[in-house]
């Protein structure tokens, strides 16, 4: 009595709650908002990005390069609530963090984009796909001595691992990427 179900939110408008809520936690104007949400639309008229557009986008971007692995890990870094699609919220979170946010935030999601299984630590076997992604990413083909994905996360670890539990925290990763061009270069390119 009285229970209303849950209303689905149509994912092709923009509301003011949502255009809001962009402006609090982005340094977008309500204008470029909607501009964002029109290009948006027009690429994806469902309202919802998929993993498959989400990855031909970035194949646009890395013509040279290999972007299905990299955007394995990047889309489920921005998919926040795990439903399979990137929405226009989460897809305007994401270019904030990554265009304009903070270092510490966007190292945060770098660390969150390396932590594929969500265990608050990264050791050397994640880190090292991440990399081979990224390598994969740019084209990138010489892969040998320090070079190599895995010595080189294990090296990465070494100098930022503090606990000496050979993986990294959240904490460690910020401090060790702030505290390192050469790292933070490798591991998170736009920061």
């Amino acid at each position: 009595m009285g229970n209303k179900p849950p209303s689905k939110v149509d994912p092709k408008i923009l509301s003011p709650k949502a255009i809001q809520m962009l402006k609090a936690n982005t340094n977008f104007t309500e204008e470029q908002i909607r501009e964002w949400h029109v290009g948006f639309l027009r690429d994806c008229p469902s309202g919802k990005l998929s993993k498959d557009r989400f990855i031909a986008v970035y194949e646009q971007f890395y013509p040279s390069g290999k972007a299905k692995d990299f955007c394995k890990y990047a889309f489920s870094t921005f998919d926040r609530d795990n439903n399979g699609t990137i929405d226009f919220t989460e897809f305007m979170l994401a270019i904030a963090l990554t265009q304009s946010g903070d270092l510490d935030e966007r190292l945060a999601l770098a660390f969150d984009m390396y932590d594929f299984n969500n265990s608050g630590l990264i050791d050397t076997n994640e880190m090292a796909k991440v990399i081979s992604a990224m390598y994969d990413l740019i084209g990138e083909k010489d892969r040998k001595g320090e070079r190599e994905p895995k010595q080189r996360a294990e090296e990465i670890i070494r100098i930022c691992d503090v606990t000496g539990n050979k993986k990294l925290s959240k904490e460690e990763f910020i401090a060790g990427c702030k505290n390192d061009p050469i790292i933070r270069r490798l591991l998170v390119p736009n920061a």
